[in-house]
């Protein structure tokens, strides 16, 4: 991997707290963040997470130390490693993305270009001539230098990782290392990584994917990408939750065109007809992507690393606050800012309230940067 001069300043003590802190009940990404804005580090938010659990109304599982210590001991047999947002080897481009995992385990690729890659995504019940599309456009992106990631799904995904194991290619995946889906492609996913590729997931060993993991592999998928091509999906498909995302990400989007009497066909066109880079060729890709030194942009400066801030006290708020708050917040995803300015709460207690509510499960975060009640 690509890696810039900074280098992980994490003890072996913070590492596995950080690995706690992710795995225990309610601590997605954006919550992570916040619990380390708070209490600067992930050792002081495990210590802090009891009293917020009380604070809260709802018991928070929290991962031990020896649960921690069995899943990077897990990941070793598995020839994975634990990486984490602060370390140089995290991939560039996902570090800048809203609620970027503050964990990931990964096996493989240090001998690919992480800087230079195009995400290729598409139908699992791709036609012959979407999978040749496919071979075609990732085969030509790895002569030319550039790492193809994909899901590891059926159909398009499978297309791409084989066109470019030669050349270099990451598998995203939506559960554990033990847990590949489908499992006919585990074959696959072996491939990957004897050609030098890369496997990797924020998800835990054991972790069996659901539906509502496969969006969060999605916008890895995205974030990991300078850009993103959809070859086929139907209008309702995970391809275009992918490009959405990647829109969200400041990504480049690209569509292959098909029939309109083909309805794998009908999402890849409408995407064409909101403005998506029309691709017959790899080369429309790189005309792009290519023009955009990543070396040289400030969107994904190399030595950017997350800035923990810490707040100002650690004082339970008020509940007419809470209550305030709670009157506020609806279904439909709204800025904190907004929240801010409607109900006169000081920016401090409501990162306080948001915090609380999150680990209570009683919110949801849309993008890491809108909130709404579940």
């Amino acid at each position: 991997m690509a890696t810039s001069a900074v280098a992980s300043v994490i003890s072996p003590a913070e590492r596995l707290a950080w690995l706690r802190l992710v795995r225990s009940d309610n601590v997605g990404p954006v919550t992570f963040r916040q619990l380390l804005n708070r209490f600067g580090s992930a050792e002081a938010a495990l210590e802090a997470l009891p009293d917020l659990s009380r604070r809260t109304g709802r018991a928070l599982r929290i991962y031990s130390a020896t649960q921690a210590e069995d899943e990077m001991a897990g990941l070793q047999r598995y020839g994975a490693t634990l990486i984490i947002q602060n370390d140089s080897d995290y991939p560039p481009h996902l570090m800048h993305i809203s609620g970027a995992p503050p964990v990931l385990t990964m096996a493989g690729g240090n001998r690919l270009d992480w800087r230079r890659t195009v995400g290729i995504v598409g139908a699992r019940n791709a036609s012959a001539a979407g999978a040749k599309m496919t071979r075609i456009l990732a085969a030509d992106l790895g002569e030319r230098g550039y790492t193809v990631v994909s899901g590891l799904a059926r159909g398009i995904d499978t297309a791409a990782h084989r066109a470019s194991l030669s050349t270099g290619t990451i598998a995203v995946l939506a559960g554990g290392f033990d847990q590949i889906y489908p499992s006919e492609n585990i074959p696959l996913a072996h491939d990957i990584l004897d050609n030098g590729g890369a496997l990797l997931t924020e998800m835990p060993l054991g972790w069996e994917p659901r539906a509502r993991d496969f969006p969060r592999r999605n916008r890895i998928v995205s974030g990991l990408s300078l850009g993103i091509v959809v070859v086929e999906a139907a209008k309702r498909s995970g391809s275009l939750i992918t490009a959405r995302l990647a829109l969200e990400q400041n990504r480049d989007v690209f569509a292959v065109p098909g029939s309109p009497l083909d309805p794998r066909a009908e999402g890849g066109n409408h995407l064409i007809q909101q403005g998506a880079k029309l691709v017959t060729s790899a080369e429309d890709i790189i005309e792009t992507i290519g023009s955009a030194d990543p070396a040289q942009s400030a969107l994904f400066d190399p030595e950017w690393r997350p800035e923990l801030s810490i707040g100002a006290t650690d004082t339970a708020p008020d509940p007419s606050d809470h209550a305030r708050l709670l009157s506020a917040l609806s279904t439909t995803p709204i800025e904190v800012d907004e929240l801010i300015g409607q109900t006169g709460i000081a920016p401090h207690t409501m990162q306080m309230l948001l915090l609380e509510m999150d680990l209570a499960g009683q919110i949801e975060w849309s993008s890491g940067q809108l909130v709404a009640l579940r």
